[in-house]
């Protein structure tokens, strides 16, 4: 039943308004980089991930440990958290992801221009490339359209973007397919 309330939340939000009320209004979040951090911090879809590998690990393992001498604190970071790694670094990729390629949360929360994000930043670049490529004609002006650097502007700032996330993410590979697939039904 509670993976039930979970996955609901993943199909029905609260919306963006009460979204911003909260951030701003309640936990005054607005312009400060915990306003670009907190609201992806803990998603549905990966709780669900996570739940679905957990319970792949065996209950025997946690039972033998106790009838050891192990403490709750030690079994969960001696035998749970080594037997997790693949669903915490699929997790953690795709957490990663999410922040990297992120500009809606700027776009909402931030108008200090130190704290904006990178990606924000690049999509208000293009947006000024695009408007000005589209709007030469209504102005008065006499540029040579051959020379503005629409394309390769865009080319650049797709290496910019998929850079970083290509040299991250072989180190995750080996976990990253192990972790969304052992928490699948098996057949």
């Amino acid at each position: 039943m509670t993976t039930f309330y979970i996955f609901f939340t993943m199909l029905f939000s609260g919306g963006i308004v009460p979204l911003y009320i909260l951030v701003t209004q309640f936990l005054h979040l607005g312009d400060t980089i915990w306003a670009l951090i907190l609201p992806y911090l803990v998603n549905p879809f990966f709780v669900l991930i996570m739940k679905g590998f957990m319970d792949q690990v065996p209950f025997e393992i946690v039972e033998s440990a106790k009838i050891d001498g192990a403490g709750e604190w030690r079994i969960f970071f001696k035998l749970i958290i080594p037997l997790t790694t693949p669903a915490l670094a699929t997790v953690g990729l795709f957490t990663s992801f999410l922040y990297w390629n992120d500009w809606w949360l700027g776009l909402l929360f931030i108008d200090d221009q130190d704290l904006v994000p990178l990606q924000l930043l690049l999509y208000r670049i293009m947006n000024t490339i695009e408007f000005l490529s589209n709007n030469m004609h209504s102005a008065n002006v006499s540029i040579d359209m051959s020379q503005f650097p629409s394309l390769s502007a865009r080319m650049a700032m797709a290496v910019l973007v998929a850079g970083p996330m290509l040299f991250v993410f072989p180190f995750f590979q080996r976990f990253f397919v192990k972790g969304l697939t052992v928490g699948s039904i098996k057949g």
